[in-house]
């Protein structure tokens, strides 16, 4: 067996067996016995998918935004509310906070999307600035103190649980399968190539027929619905929503980074980012507290800066250049876009 037909096996059952994997440490007694170490289970498959969900926009399609931290706010808050102002279960809120988030996403990059590059990025910079500073000042929403969650039995029903994190990471595990198993299916679908014919030329793409701005809109629309999940988990977990901890520069930095770290445009790259960053930020908060705060992010900043000198491609880059997968792959792991440019070339 050559290394192009291993690489296409190992593609073919890693999603699969990934998805059994997870399903077995949510079913096996005992697995997510350590609070520790499903506590950095759970965030690295949230911090992947909220990667993920930035990646439809930013990879794929090639519309760098640091907007996100607005869609994730606002998912975030719509459980909140539901939770502490409505006195309800968490579910219509976490419905409606991401059918909104779609809504306020199209509806701010209208006019957003006839900027180009830089200056598109910079309005997203903007548009995060604004919603803080009108989530702070909005007393219905709890303001600058937030909202604070009331204490409930852990149940499904209100998607809390204090005795164990098995239900979270149930919850994210599944949430995780579906952001992952759409983009593993919209990139080998019609919208999938649309989405990268814009990212790799805009006006090519429109002389070949394709709506580039009903492609850029769909895909924000689709990114700003799975981050606002993403938002609305992360308030369940943590008990409490407030604008800082949602609506910051410093959360909208997270889906870029993590993704630039794992290889943008790749379906793997955001798990692979989240796998290293996750764990090095957890750990190193807990062994190297002794050196003062934001030791994590010195190291996570210095690994950046390395893999942007080293590997702009990210770690996915670093398994094409070692021949883990295939080097004109860059966008689907494991030598599927060899694959399909083989069968176009006469499966020479």
């Amino acid at each position: 067996m050559d290394m192009g037909s291993l690489r296409t096996g190992i593609g073919r059952i890693l999603w699969p067996g990934l998805i059994v994997i997870l399903a077995a440490l949510a079913i096996v007694p005992g697995a997510l016995s350590n609070p520790f170490y499903a506590h950095v289970l759970i965030l690295i498959l949230l911090y992947a998918s909220m990667a993920q969900s930035w990646n439809i926009l930013g990879g794929y399609c090639g519309q760098i935004s640091f907007g996100h931290a607005v869609f994730f706010g606002i998912g975030a808050y719509g459980a909140g509310m539901a939770m502490v102002t409505y006195r309800t279960i968490p579910w219509p809120g976490v419905i409606i906070g991401a059918l909104l988030a779609a809504v306020v996403s199209v509806a701010i990059s209208w006019p957003c999307f006839k900027l180009r590059g830089h200056y598109f990025a910079i309005a997203t910079f903007a548009i995060v600035e604004i919603f803080g500073r009108l989530f702070m000042v909005w007393d219905w929403i709890g303001g600058a103190l937030g909202l604070d969650y009331p204490i409930l039995d852990d149940s499904w029903k209100y998607f809390l649980w204090s005795i164990n994190k098995r239900g979270y990471f149930t919850g994210v595990a599944l949430l995780f399968v579906m952001i992952f198993g759409t983009v593993r299916y919209i990139e080998r679908r019609r919208f999938g190539y649309y989405l990268r014919a814009v990212r790799e030329g805009q006006e090519t793409a429109e002389s070949l027929g394709v709506n580039s701005t009903r492609v850029k809109l769909t895909a924000m629309a689709l990114s700003a619905f799975f981050s606002a999940c993403c938002g609305a988990f992360f308030a369940q977990y943590n008990y409490r929503v407030d604008p800082p901890m949602v609506l910051s520069l410093d959360m909208s930095m997270r889906f870029v980074l993590i993704t630039i770290l794992g290889g943008m445009g790749t379906f793997w790259g955001p798990f692979l980012g989240a796998a290293v960053l996750i764990p090095l930020q957890e750990y190193t908060r807990t062994y190297l507290v002794h050196f003062g705060p934001g030791v994590d992010r010195m190291i996570y900043g210095i690994l950046i800066m390395f893999m942007m000198i080293r590997q702009p491609k990210g770690i996915m880059g670093f398994l094409a250049e070692f021949g883990i997968i295939g080097r004109t792959g860059g966008l689907d792991a494991f030598g599927s876009r060899d694959r399909d440019a083989g069968r176009e070339g006469g499966g020479k």
